[in-house]
């Protein structure tokens, strides 16, 4: 009998294994029969079906590999469903794997053992059987992870939501007490010290909740309204001067900067890019900011001298938690790897482009043109 026949008239007898194989790996006994046998037999269905196809030997090289011929929809969505619901009643990546490792070893026993004159064509069913069992594996085990990295997603932005109130309540509280209280010496050092630490941590929330409405499928939300840059930058070097009182950017400002933006977001732009030109660059009071007005767009450039970004960096520099070189050799950062991620996603909300260069003589040097209307 060949293979996909056999799975298909003794596939409640092979569900039966994998039942008792799951519920034997299964931490949880409370697991019910249909919990355990999941998608089993879907898998098993389908993966009959897709053996009986015609397949040319350059189209099983190319499955081999991941790539040629279509996926099977009904085997793909049973596995990927799988996966999910593995996922959902407690497993882990380990126990799902190792479920298909023995409904492969399962099958492949029964059949065997039903056979009475083997030929070669049998082996040929071995091939299509494992390479279905592998496209459900695969399927499997990414929509596993797909459900793990939501898992994470979710847990951090309810836990950047809830870190707001306390952080809101310790700045207003040391806000409140430097104004109703004369503090001298250490004691008006530390105030100042827990409110420089408390804006710090809430950047960094904002930050972390802007990465997790990212990873959702959520876009930046913007509400753009008549606005000039010019003023905006001014704002945001005060801010960084505030926590690096040691610095002194330099702002030069031609031509019209006004336009129609999103004032919070640019400002957000605007102390990402400063901050990480202050935090990288070998002088900080060798940080220049330009705003050139053009026709139809206005460009911002940040630039500072410093160790240059490594040139197989600059493609990856803009992704979230991306470690830089100065972390790399081991200088401590009080940074997630946020800012030029969170720089990047307002410059697209705002259907604007940003350029990166650096190098040891030109420094580095960071472009942002935004049209003037959104």
């Amino acid at each position: 009998m060949r293979l996909s026949e056999f799975i298909v008239q003794h596939v409640d007898r092979i569900v039966d294994e994998w039942e008792v194989f799951a519920e034997f790996i299964s931490a949880d006994d409370s697991l019910d029969r249909t919990t355990l046998r999941d998608h089993a037999k879907s898998i098993l269905l389908a993966a009959s079906t897709d053996m009986c196809k015609t397949q040319t030997a350059c189209e099983q090289a190319a499955k081999a590999k991941g790539e040629g011929p279509e996926k099977t929809p009904s085997l793909d969505q049973a596995a990927a469903c799988h996966g999910e619901l593995r996922h959902n009643v407690g497993f882990d990546l380990v126990q799902m794997t190792s479920e298909f490792r023995h409904l492969r070893a399962c099958v492949i026993r029964l059949w065997v053992d039903s056979l009475e004159s083997p030929d070669m064509t049998y082996f040929q069913d071995m091939i299509r059987f494992n390479e279905a069992i592998d496209e459900a594996l695969a399927e499997s085990t990414a929509a596993y992870a797909e459900q793990v990295n939501r898992s994470r997603d979710i847990f951090l932005a309810i836990l950047g939501h809830d870190l707001r109130a306390p952080l809101q309540a310790v700045s207003m509280s040391t806000e409140l007490l430097m104004r109703k209280a004369t503090l001298e010496g250490d004691a008006l050092t530390c105030a100042i010290n827990i409110k420089r630490g408390a804006r710090h941590m809430a950047v960094m929330v904002g930050d972390l909740l802007e990465l997790v409405r990212s990873r959702l499928g959520k876009s930046l939300p913007i509400e753009p309204v008549p606005m000039d840059l010019a003023d905006a930058a001014h704002a945001a070097i005060a801010e960084a001067c505030a926590g690096n009182p040691e610095c002194d950017p330099i702002l030069n400002v031609s031509g019209d900067t006004r336009g129609v933006w999103d004032a919070g977001r640019l400002g957000q732009l605007l102390q990402n890019l400063i901050g990480n030109a202050l935090q990288h660059g070998s002088n900080k009071r060798d940080v220049t900011i330009k705003l050139t007005g053009e026709p139809d767009t206005v460009r911002l450039t940040v630039h500072n001298y410093g160790t240059p970004i490594p040139e197989n960096a600059i493609g990856t520099i803009f992704d979230p938690l991306v470690r830089s070189a100065d972390e790399e050799l081991g200088q401590p950062s009080t940074s997630l790897g946020l800012g030029l991620f969170i720089v990047k996603e307002v410059v697209n909300a705002h259907a604007g482009t940003i350029e990166v260069s650096s190098s040891e003589a030109d420094g580095t040097l960071f472009t942002v043109v935004l049209p003037r209307r959104t």
